[in-house]
């Protein structure tokens, strides 16, 4: 057995690799000149691969993806070739989900504010000081600092796209006691995944069915031709006045000037963003100067365990191909995922 790794690895992980199956023939490419002689006669490929490469390919079999998201991986000889592929996903999940919630956190409890009040010594509650409760009365009714501070056991968690990382927020938006509904395109979705804190799952048809119910509106769905500016004028104007807006999924879902629209006009409450449609973010876009609006630089994913599982993957999967057995996180060329 062949296997081509291009770009090459580190010395630590060829080892675990070649440790793993000793018996096959492993090539560890530094350049595609040399990636491209060495695919001609390999059964298995790990790395960037190109239309060069897979054309000089004659008995490749299986194809492993560096990477989650595929849509700048997949073209059409990829597309046809009989080659299976299998990708990354699954890896940040949980740290995803845990960025998520901490966008949540900053909206509910105003957190941001407060951060950048805290730079300038400012004692300034949301919802004005004249608010306050005293202690000879205490909380007795509703007040203005109440109104600007929610409670999550009532909000409503809408995830658009239930995959690996719309599983894992749910089960920690549930935890918080939020109310969780999604939309995905998968027929039979609860017969695939085991998620009974979903109260509600409809198809993407019916997306605005969520959008006009969901305090908080999560984009993790991945990028395709289908998923491209999914969210635009139309989405945010169906959605609540207060909602926010968070995209963590892939920056061609969402079309930046519309959201800037948007949230100029109060069609929405607020927005988080860690994927842009634009990388970096230009200093000079309007979505910098926005209050409500939280911005991270595609960092949800990154966190020390990742390399690790990133390894686990491919190890896995190169015993599984040796042995003959089901490989991990098999794509649908045709859907990028």
């Amino acid at each position: 057995m062949k296997f081509v790794i291009y770009p090459s690895v580190d010395e630590d992980r060829l080892a675990k690799i070649r440790s793993t199956v000793e018996h096959w023939t492993v090539v560890n490419a530094d350049s595609e000149d040399a990636a491209s002689q060495a695919i001609q006669d390999a059964d298995c490929f790990f790395g960037k691969i190109t239309p060069r490469l897979l054309s000089r390919a004659s008995r490749l079999k299986w194809i492993q993806s560096p990477t989650a998201s595929l849509e700048h991986y997949v073209f059409p000889e990829l597309t046809t070739h009989p080659a299976v592929l299998t990708n990354m996903r699954g890896l940040f999940s949980d740290v995803i989900a845990d960025h998520v919630m901490g966008y949540i956190l900053c909206f509910a409890r105003q957190l941001a504010t407060y951060i950048r009040q805290q730079s300038q010594a400012k004692w300034a509650p949301v919802g004005g000081e004249a608010g306050r409760s005293d202690f000879k009365s205490g909380p007795g009714q509703v007040s203005p600092i109440d109104l600007k501070h929610r409670q999550l056991q009532t909000q409503t968690v809408g995830i658009v796209g239930l995959g690996e990382i719309g599983q894992e927020l749910t089960r920690r938006a549930a935890a918080f006691g939020m109310n969780v509904i999604g939309v995905d395109p998968r027929e039979d979705l609860r017969g695939i995944i085991d998620l009974p804190e979903l109260s509600e799952v409809w198809k993407p048809e019916d997306l605005n069915q969520l959008l006009e119910v969901a305090d908080y509106v999560v984009v993790a769905a991945p990028h395709t031709p289908e998923t491209v500016g999914m969210f635009a004028c139309d989405q945010f104007q169906a959605m609540k006045s207060d909602a926010i807006l968070i995209n963590i999924g892939r920056g061609a879902l969402v079309r930046l000037d519309d959201l800037v629209t948007s949230l100029r006009q109060g069609e929405i409450g607020g927005a988080a963003l860690d994927v842009y449609e634009i990388e970096p973010l230009p200093q000079s876009h309007p979505l910098w100067a926005m209050e409500n609006v939280i911005l991270t630089p595609h960092i949800a994913g990154y966190a020390p365990c990742i390399a690790e599982r990133h390894l686990g993957v491919v190890l896995e999967n190169v015993r599984a191909f040796d042995q003959g057995a089901p490989l991990q996180n098999l794509v649908n060329k045709t859907l990028w995922y």
